[in-house]
């Protein structure tokens, strides 16, 4: 089942996209796609409706992040191998874990904002994990019973704010409009090996991320365990697991750093395999 939130920011009713690729809408049956409606019991209950029974949306209509009342935003650092190395960082022996602010949460194909005066702004395609029910120090075997899904993620982050400002990556990954989410919350039982996904990302055309979560150094039933270790997770959470190579800051021309970051006007489209699809511009901050 493919979840979707749809409409005006802050108007969003709940949607899902059926067996033809088409937008129904949910709103005769749930308020809104909620941390309430993420258990096991409540998507069973979701998925035994006829789609093709339920309201079509028609037209052209704008995604927002597939899950409302986010409570935390976790993110994954150096979490593929070979990014460690673009990044001339050690692979870490255990999960580097930061937070993405709730407030930089937009839908897929809002617009990015550069920060005032930002000049290091990059991007970062990564596999969002859905927590559906409250997990607190979970086993990696059971880690999995509380995941409600999956869902594409942009990982927007600055890196000076991230590495030159004086501690905790949190600064450069919070940004307003740093966490495009969605389009789709694509439940559990549909991806049925979350670390055999491929992604990519393009900037104006170019691929300059091209990977696979099968690179990834701890997975998704290891990150779920770890981090409920140490705190709390609620359903509604979500855990952003770390990119692959190929971000703007790892660029090298003939063996040479030669980084790449974002600017005005740039347009970045992303995707991971079964989750969906963004697209974004870049535009100059406003306050």
């Amino acid at each position: 089942m493919k979840l979707v939130r749809y409409g005006q920011p802050g108007k969003e009713k709940p949607g899902l996209i059926d067996a033809d690729g088409k937008l129904r809408d949910l709103s005769g049956v749930i308020a809104d796609v909620t941390p309430e409606h993420l258990s096991d019991k409540a998507l069973a209950k979701l998925a035994k409706l006829k789609a093709d029974k339920l309201p079509l949306v028609k037209g052209k209509k704008r995604f927002g992040p597939p899950v409302s009342r986010t409570g935390k935003f976790i993110a994954i650092g150096l979490n593929y191998a070979d990014h460690a190395a673009e990044s001339n960082m050690p692979i870490p022996k255990e999960p580097i874990v930061f937070m993405k602010s709730t407030t930089c949460i937009q839908g897929p194909d809002d617009d990015v904002m550069l920060p005032k005066g930002s000049k290091k702004t990059d991007w970062e395609v990564e596999l969002g994990i859905v927590i559906g029910t409250r997990a607190r120090y979970v086993s990696q075997k059971d880690a999995f019973n509380h995941v409600a899904g999956y869902c594409t993620v942009n990982d927007v982050s600055e890196r000076e704010y991230q590495l030159e400002r004086g501690g905790t990556w949190d600064k450069g990954k919070g940004c307003d409009t740093f966490g495009p989410i969605g389009p789709w919350l694509v439940t559990r039982d549909e991806v049925p090996n979350p670390q055999n996904l491929s992604m990519w990302l393009d900037v104006n055309g170019v691929r300059m991320q091209n990977g696979s979560t099968k690179t990834m150094i701890f997975g998704v039933a290891k990150l779920v365990s770890y981090v409920s270790q140490f705190m709390t997770l609620e359903p509604g959470d979500i855990i952003t697991t770390g990119t692959p190579p190929g971000v703007g800051m790892g660029i090298k021309k003939d063996g040479k750093p030669s980084p790449i970051f974002l600017k005005r006007g740039d347009v970045m489209k992303l995707g991971i395999e079964g989750l969906g699809e963004q697209t974004q511009k870049v535009v100059a901050f406003k306050a």
